[in-house]
Formats: structure tokens, sequence, C-alpha cells
């Protein structure tokens, strides 16, 4: 079956999917109408994008290369070679447009005072300043190193800068390395205006002749390489080891470090003479080796330029500021726990703070009622209000256990630290499961209320993390509804046993019972035919399963609209498979990060938040909680949210049957649904809008009079 879904046309490639969606991210940084500061910014992200998806993505197909030659993607027919190959063709146009973005950015900067150079044009004094800041801050800290028979190849960092530079000596040839050293600045600011830098590491070019001065230079460039980091605990054998999964997750963390390389990036052309060094010391063909000629390989200082305008100029080159406000359905003033008590409440992030909720946690952290807080940990920010207040409750004497996922990728070492620090304040902590990741978003807080047990529960669909709740996209509901608490409580029960097929009355809980009630989900869709209706907002596609459930659905008649941020294997409006699917993608101001699913319409729909994508790993290899909608009052918030991704025509990119994105056509009335939720938020706050009101009543004509509203 699965070779006749490849070779029928309506699915595609994952990788080559994310990297349409990346291509995305970097429209962004070219579009003309995004302030100058924002692109900056979304360069950096693309960037960082790309390397995360060589690390992970491309390191796992390097090693299914290497260890199963036949085996082939199920959405595209391709071994993993073959996918490495598209791969490489897919990225290489890629580097040509972000040097054409950075380059019109950074001339579009320079017209605003803010001026990168290159060594040629400083100034005489400038060229002073910055060869007294070599020699004096500098070179104090290099170490360069030449290699031969008795220096060996040293062992390179993955994404760390180095010079490497062909030298010439008495008719033999040498390689130098320069690391640029992780001390110094990655911008060299010049006196005077502060507006005028130079890169570090192109100073160290620079002078890299006066480095390896008993040397000739005969070429020389910066480059980095990326190391595979996919990294799986169950890949390795550790017998008998003693030590717990902490340790053994640090003892990974460590070997991540030393994986083999999957790509060698460079700034500038090079013989294929000096070519053959990268080849023959990494282990990598041409394809792996990637020239950025304008574009530095790394971004990470974008985020830090509007630190040098002053506070005008940089509102001018910013998108406007925003602060999430006071959630909607939370009266200012009003306790979150006692509200929840009486009736369901939904935060929307980042349009509405997270505040309400770490206060929750405050305030049951030192409330005597409160007999135990349980909650599941995947992502938290370096500074955490959230573990203080939770060491706070167990330091109270409250019952507190933390399910902390060791495994939640590049913030391993983070997610170790506060496990440590939260286990000395006296919680409980579990580490979850060796061959499944825990993604669910679930805290659940058990009061003891005139001899009567109460539960509060919180489900959302990102995680608890402060910072992030500023840039996601996220929705999170509070209920005191006792059918979930019982799930919540039961499902903290099996975590603690190790149960993953443990039986929930409401609750849809991965890998167990989530996949199958999805499709049983869209098999009642299928039943009503062309009355039938589905409406999915979420981050990606990959399950094949799903995809052919829902491939049914379009062939059944079933409308079938989806808004995917990122990843999509199935293709709309292929005949005969996918007429009756839409699939819109949205990249703007925040990155789109909420799971909504929408069975049916009027009364007889079914809604639903999630922790989960529709992708295998996370329908059958992680623990992910969906959790039923019923209040009006919150659904009706849900279809405020649904309702401005459906009608946004100015970030909105439409999937099209070859796997191509096109913009949504004109409108005489554009929107953009993350500006229009900024300006609901904004007008709800200061009391100018009315509460939202039941969907039976017409929510869809209430939230319809904020288009009125946009400036």
């Amino acid at each position: 079956m699965t070779q006749a879904i490849w070779e029928q046309g309506y699915t595609q490639n994952r990788e080559l999917s994310w990297l349409q969606f990346n291509a995305r991210v970097l429209a962004e940084a070219e579009d003309e109408t995004v302030p100058l500061l924002e692109r900056c910014k979304f360069l950096a992200i693309f960037t960082s994008n790309l390397d995360e998806f060589f690390m992970i993505r491309v390191g796992s197909l390097c090693d299914m290369a290497a260890v199963d030659k036949n085996h082939v993607d199920n959405k595209s027919g391709m071994t993993a070679k073959e996918q490495l190959r598209h791969i490489y063709a897919a990225v290489e146009p890629l580097y040509a447009r972000r040097d054409a973005a950075f380059a019109d950015v950074v001339q579009r900067l320079r017209a605003e005072g803010l001026c990168r150079l290159s060594m040629q044009e400083l100034e005489p004094d400038e060229q002073k300043y910055i060869k007294q800041y070599f020699k004096n801050v500098v070179a104090p800290v290099l170490s360069p190193q030449i290699v031969d028979a008795h220096h060996p190849f040293p062992h390179l960092e993955g994404k760390v800068l180095h010079i490497a530079a062909l030298l010439g000596h008495k008719k033999n040839e040498r390689l130098g390395l320069l690391p640029v050293p992780a001390s110094l600045p990655p911008l060299v600011f010049l006196p005077g205006s502060g507006k005028r830098y130079v890169p570090t590491e192109e100073i160290l070019l620079a002078y890299t002749g006066s480095v390896f001065e008993m040397y000739d230079v005969l070429e020389k460039t910066v480059f980095c390489v990326t190391r595979n980091a996919d990294i799986n605990p169950d890949d390795e054998t550790f017998g008998a080891e003693e030590g717990d999964f902490r340790q053994k997750m640090e003892k990974l963390l460590r070997r991540r470090r030393r994986m083999a390389v999957v790509r060698v990036e460079l700034t500038r052309p090079v013989s294929d003479h000096f070519r053959a060094y990268f080849r023959s010391r990494f282990d990598v063909s041409d394809t792996q080796i990637f020239l950025s000629r304008r574009a530095p390989l790394k971004l990470g200082y974008a985020f830090s330029l509007g630190e040098h305008f002053s506070a005008k100029q940089r509102a001018a080159l910013s998108d406007p500021p925003f602060t999430p406000q006071q959630p909607a359905m939370l009266p200012a003033g009003q306790s979150l726990l006692k509200t929840a008590l009486r009736h369901d409440v939904l935060l929307s992030y980042p349009y509405e703070s997270m505040e309400p909720f770490l206060q929750m946690i405050r305030e049951a952290a030192n409330d005597p009622a409160v007999l135990s807080i349980r909650i599941t940990i995947y992502r938290l920010a370096r500074k955490a209000k959230l573990v203080e207040y939770l060491c706070a409750a167990a330091e109270n004497g409250k019952d507190v256990t933390a399910l902390i996922e060791l495994r939640a990728r590049f913030d391993e070492q983070n997610n170790i630290d506060w496990s440590e620090r939260m286990e000395e304040a006296g919680c409980k902590i579990i580490y979850g499961f060796e061959e499944y990741k825990v993604h669910s978003k679930i805290c659940l807080i058990t009061r003891q209320e005139r001899g009567a047990v109460r539960h509060i529960t919180q489900v959302g669909t990102g995680n608890y993390n402060e910072k992030t709740a500023a840039q996601y996209t996220d929705v999170s509901l509070i209920t005191s509804d006792e059918s979930i608490g019982a799930d919540a409580g039961a499902f903290f029960n099996n975590m603690a046993l190790g149960n993953l097929e443990g039986r929930y009355d409401r609750l849809l809980v991965a890998p167990h019972s989530f996949k199958s009630n999805i499709l049983a989900l869209i098999d009642e869709q299928i039943a009503r035919g062309s009355e039938g209706y589905i409406l999915l907002k979420f981050n990606s596609l990959t399950d094949i399963d799903v995809i052919e459930r829902l491939r049914q659905a379009s062939c059944a008649g079933v409308q079938i609209e989806m808004i995917v941020r990122g990843i999509c294997c199935l293709k709309p409006g292929v005949p005969g498979h996918t007429e009756h699917i839409t699939v819109t993608s949205i990249v703007g101001r925040f990155l789109e990060h909420s799971r909504i699913y929408v069975f049916g319409r009027g009364a007889e729909e079914k809604m639903y938040i999630s922790s989960a994508d529709l992708m295998t790993r996370n329908t059958e290899r992680r623990v992910e909680i969906a959790c039923p909608v019923d209040a009006p009052e919150v659904r009706a918030r849900l279809h405020e949210i649904l309702y401005a991704m459906q009608h946004d025509t100015i970030k909105a990119r439409v999937l099209q049957p070859d796997g191509s994105y096109a913009q949504k056509p004109s409108a005489p009335d554009p929107v953009c649904a993350q500006t229009l939720l900024m300006q609901q938020a904004e007008a709800e706050a200061q009391g100018q809008a009315a509460q939202p009101v039941p969907p039976e009543t017409g929510w869809h004509k209430w939230f319809g009079r904020l288009f009125g509203r946009r400036e």
C-alpha cells in the first residue's frame, strides 16, 4: 500500500517540505514591507533553523544511508541517499537567497547609520584602532595550530568559527587552523558614533598572515562544521552501568560534540586543491560543502543590533511593541485558581499574558487547601518563576511531582540543571520513559475543601516557558471539570508506574489512545459525507495513517481545512484524492504553535486542544495529550483564533498540488491574523470589546466586527 501512496502523487517528502517552510521564513527576511530590524531577526532564525535541520534531520539520514541503504521514505519512495541528494540541491539556492537578503539588509541599515565594514573600508584612524585591538585584545587569546606529521588535526566543535589557511613553506604545504575565540564579541564597534563595526572573524582573517608569520598564506577562508547531533539514548549500550537517566543524558551530551560532520560552510571561494583538505579531513563530499559569500555563518548577534539605535529610530525599524494583555476570560485582580473553580478559562499566548498561570501556581504553593501539584515539563526558560513557585510549594509541605523530559532537544542540560534544583527543594522528580519522550503539557492541582476533593487541571499546547510564551502562539485551558481532573490524576499515576497503556474517559493520550481516537473522529466525518467538516491547526503532518484517512475523507466529500505551519506531507487539491482539502501556512511575527482540532459543525462539533502534531513521532513514539473543549465560551475564543487564521490574506501562503506555496489572492480589505488578534487582546483588556458569545449566537459575526478596527 505504501508504494501505491507515493506513486499516486498526493504525498511528499518531509525534509523537502520542511525546507519549503524555512524558505517561507527566509521570505520574511526578503520582504521589504517587514521592518528592517525584524528582517535581521528572520535571517538569524532562518540560519539557526537550517543549522538544526542539518544537525538532526540530515544527521539522521546520513546514519540511515550508512546502515540501511534499501530503506525508503513512505511518502516519496526515496532512499536516504536519494533524500540527501535532493536536500543538498534544494539548500544550495537558499544560500544564494540568504546572501542577497543579507546584502540588502546591510545596505539599508547603512542608510540608517549602522555600518558593517570590511577591513578595506576602514579609515586610517580606524585601521590603527583595529591593529591595536588585535594586538591587545585578540592576539593574547588566540590558539593557532598547524597540521602536519607532528601536529595532528584537532577535533573541531560544531558551529564554532575557524580560520583555515593553506600555508606554504619551503615548497611544502601545511594547513593552518585558527579558532575564533568564544570569549571575543562577534562584532567590534569602532570609536566615534558607535555605529560602525567589523565582524571579529573578518579581523582574524585579515591578520592570518601575522599569526602564521613564518609561512606564506596561499589561501584562507572562514569556515565551520556542522556535526550530527541526533543522539538517541537507546542507541547506546550501557550494560550494567550504575546511575540514573540524568547521568546517562550527560554522557550523551558529551558524545554529541564528537559526532560526524554533515556539513562544511565556507565564506570564500577556494581552489579545488584547498577544498580537498576539507573533503578528506571531514569525510564529506563536494555537495556537503556550502559557500556563504556575503552572509556570516553565525547570525545570533542580529537580535541585539537594535541596541545601537536611539529609541525613536529603533521603534521605526521594528514591529510596533506589544505587551501580552490581561486574559479576556479573567477579570483583572481576580484569582485564576478561584475563577477556574467556577468556570473554564482559556489563556491565549502571546496575545494574553502567562502571568496569571504562574500566579496560580504561586497561590497554590501557599494555599492551605492545596494538597498536591503535579506537572509535566518539556522546556523551561533559563530563568523560570515556575520552578521557584514549585520549589516553594514543596518547601511548604505540598506534594509536588514534576515529570521532566531530559531529552528535549538542545534543552537537555537546562532540564538537567532544573531537575537538580527541584530535587533539592523536595520535589519528586520523574524522568519519563527511555523509548518515549513525554511531550504533554499538563498540570494538576488537587485541593481539599470542606471534606471534598477538587481538581484544577491545566492542559496546554505549548511549554511552561516564560520566554517563548511571549513569542509563540499557544493556548492553555484551565478547568475544574472533575472528569478531566480524574483523567489527569490517572495520567500522573500511570506515568509514575511506567504505564503507557492507561485508559482515560476524556483525554486522548498517546501513544496508546491518541491516534486511534483521531482516526475515529475522522471516520465520523467520513460517515457524514459532504456534510462532514474538519478544521485542524497544528505544526506538522507526517503520519501516513492520518494522511491516508484524510484522503479518504476528502474522497467522501468532507470539507477539510488545515492550517499547518511547517511540514505537510499531504498535497491538497490532487484530483481523485485530495480535492476537498486546503492547506494554509502562516509565518509571521509570532511562531504559530497552537494545536486545535475541530470535527463537525454546530451542535455536533467536537473540539480538542493538544500538545501533539500529527507526526508519527507524536502519535506513536511520544506521550501526548489532547483535551476536549466543552465550554461554549472557550470554544468561541478558539474559533476566533481559527477564524483569523482562515481569513489571513497577508502572511498566509496556500499549499499547491505540486508542493509549492502561493500567496493568497489579494483582497480589498487585507487581513493579518496575528495583528488582528493583538488588536483584539488590547481592545478587550481596555474594556472596548464585549465578552465572547456562544457559537450558536453567531461568534463569527461578533469577531467580524474586529475587522472594522484595523489600522
